[in-house]
């Protein structure tokens, strides 16, 4: 039991930090999507016509508040769910069955940690430059120069995968602590921001 505690608190306190930044970050990221949407908005509509980089920057936004709040719903149980069936069984078999699923869950992330990353991040499209959404000011970096490469908007995906297989796992380590029996030694997850989620 010593050992899967071991193993839980340095994850536990890793997952906390990192996902609390994520969540400042990803506020950030939402603010920006929903200043340049609503720019767009204005500028499209009241001056006729719109700056073609705010749909990308938009989008950009999205990709990195998504990947960084993803990890943290799941670990605050923030996700929809049906739970009839876990909570129409015994303890111990709903425990299991919802350690087979965390188990499922992390083969997925597994899959999909392979094909985001080669897929997106390392390809030719994730290599490529974006074409309208430029570093302020002319600044110049990398080999597109001017312009963002698109592995800066493919890689929110990457890290939200990689925040995801770490939580699955400490939710594994959480969910054998508990059917041992020492689920009351565990530091509950604080639900608060998922207020009115149920």
């Amino acid at each position: 039991m010593s050992v899967l505690f071991g193993l839980l608190w340095p994850l536990e306190r890793f997952n906390t930090v990192v996902l609390a930044i994520g969540k400042v970050i990803a506020v950030i990221a939402l603010a920006i999507m929903v200043a340049l949407i609503l720019g767009q908005v204005f500028f499209r509509y009241v001056l006729s016509d719109a700056p073609n980089w705010t749909e990308e920057g938009a989008r950009f936004g999205m990709l990195w508040m998504t990947g960084l709040m993803a990890p943290l719903a799941f670990r605050m149980g923030g996700f929809v769910s049906i739970d009839m069936l876990e909570r129409a069984l015994p303890r111990v078999v709903s425990g299991l069955l919802t350690l087979l699923i965390l188990g499922i869950a992390l083969w997925v992330l597994v899959i999909a940690w392979e094909r985001g990353l080669n897929n997106h991040v390392q390809t030719l499209s994730g290599r490529g430059c974006s074409s309208s959404l430029r570093w302020p000011f002319g600044i110049e970096i990398g080999k597109c120069g001017a312009k963002f490469q698109n592995n800066y908007q493919y890689a929110s995906l990457f890290v939200g995968v990689n925040l995801l297989i770490l939580v699955n796992v400490e939710l594994i380590i959480r969910q054998i602590i508990k059917l041992l029996g020492q689920g009351d030694r565990l530091t509950p997850l604080n639900a608060d921001d998922f207020q009115g989620a149920d």
